[in-house]
């Protein structure tokens, strides 16, 4: 037996997923989520909200996407404090001088982008983060950065749409033109399906362009020792880069239960979630490399994450180019998080046909698909 039909049948209720459901319920259309439960990139990230700037997409899309967590933040916190919304800002360090000029550049992008970021040098940065080993550069402050606890923040979204949103517990087969096949054989009808399940998404639609990217996250026990800002070496932007192999840089949070949560690592084409002794071990290495107090704290939690992310970087939000009523809001990498309301907001202006909030041509599927116009 059939589903009711819907205007939209979302397929993943990750953070892109659910997002895009509540942004596309606001808007008026009936729309229903399906996931499978699994365990996605969502529930292994470390939450962190961030402006990147590696280019001018993802800067417009990572900044828009901050404004709407800077309104969104404060109700969460007030109906489901899980959510742990705060702007505890991120500290990009300089451990060297040749860094600080990257510093500088990195300030210039944000600032032409209407980001306040400032820089300290090297006594500054010892008085704001004082548990930092000396001897660094300096570091380039950006305050407006957060941290939100995904999961919650993921089922926070979804409570709190409208009542045409419904959601269901199941796993989808296969997706056809009139919605999609759940596993048991069941129809679930949709005018339109947008598929939002992170790297599983490669399954429903081969051919869309995304690899794994899979990573490592460490949590330690609580203790008094605190850092006040998400800590990230500036050297962070080139281990996002790296094609082969396994790169880590230095990544550590400040959770609100006095935990510090620590990252992080990159193995391009890896899926495998088992953890990897050496990789882990690298991590924390740097990590307390540039926090020395961290060598007398406990692990007490130790867990992997798969990215899904595309040849470019740039996630994929927009009609899919040659399956009409498909439409796609994958291959975010790790910027999931900190994007998934400004996709949800682009992606539903694109199905409802409002004029987009930022440009959606750098976004488009038609870039890993030259030779097809998109659908409409």
């Amino acid at each position: 037996m059939s589903h009711r039909h819907t205007d939209v049948l979302v397929i993943g209720a990750g953070i892109v997923g659910a997002t895009c459901a509540h942004e596309l319920a606001h808007a008026g259309l009936s729309v229903h989520v399906v996931d499978a439960r699994l365990g996605g990139a969502t529930q292994a990230g470390m939450g962190h909200l961030v402006a990147m700037d590696d280019n001018a997409a993802e800067l417009a899309l990572s900044s828009a996407s901050l404004e709407i967590w800077k309104a969104w933040g404060p109700r969460m916190n007030a109906t489901a404090p899980g959510c742990a919304y705060t702007r505890c800002g991120t500290m990009w360090i300089a451990a060297r001088d040749e860094e600080m000029a990257e510093a500088e550049r990195k300030q210039a992008r944000l600032h032409a982008c209407g980001i306040p970021a400032t820089l300290l040098n090297a006594r500054q940065l010892a008085t704001a983060e004082p548990a930092l080993r000396t001897g660094l550069a300096g570091a380039l402050q950006v305050p407006g950065d957060g941290l939100v606890y995904a999961p919650g923040a993921a089922r926070w979204l979804l409570a709190h749409a409208p009542a045409t949103l419904s959601f269901e517990a199941v796993e989808v087969r296969e997706i056809d033109a009139q919605g999609a096949v759940l596993n048991n054989g069941t129809r679930r009808n949709a005018n339109a399906v947008v598929l939002a399940a992170g790297m599983p998404a490669a399954r429903l639609c081969a051919d869309l362009p995304l690899h794994p990217k899979k990573g490592h996250l460490a949590i330690t026990d609580r203790y008094p020792f605190a850092i006040h800002h998400q800590l990230v070496e500036l050297g962070y932007m080139a281990s996002t880069q790296q094609r082969e192999g396994a790169a880590v840089a230095f990544n550590v949070q400040p959770r609100p239960t006095g935990q510090l949560l620590i990252g992080s690592s990159r193995q391009v084409g890896e899926a495998d979630p088992a953890i990897e002794p050496a990789v882990l071990s690298r991590m924390l290495k740097l990590a307390i490399d540039y926090l020395p107090a961290l060598s007398g704290h406990d692990i007490i939690r130790t867990w992997t994450g798969v990215r899904a992310a595309t040849p470019d970087g740039l996630p994929i939000i927009g009609p899919h180019p040659t399956r009409k009523g498909l439409w796609l809001a994958v291959g975010h990498e790790g910027l999931g998080v900190t994007t998934a309301p400004a996709t949800a907001k682009l992606l539903t202006a694109l199905i409802t046909g409002a004029p987009p909030p930022l440009d959606a041509a750098p976004f488009s599927a038609t870039r890993h698909f030259p030779v097809h116009k998109a659908a409409t």
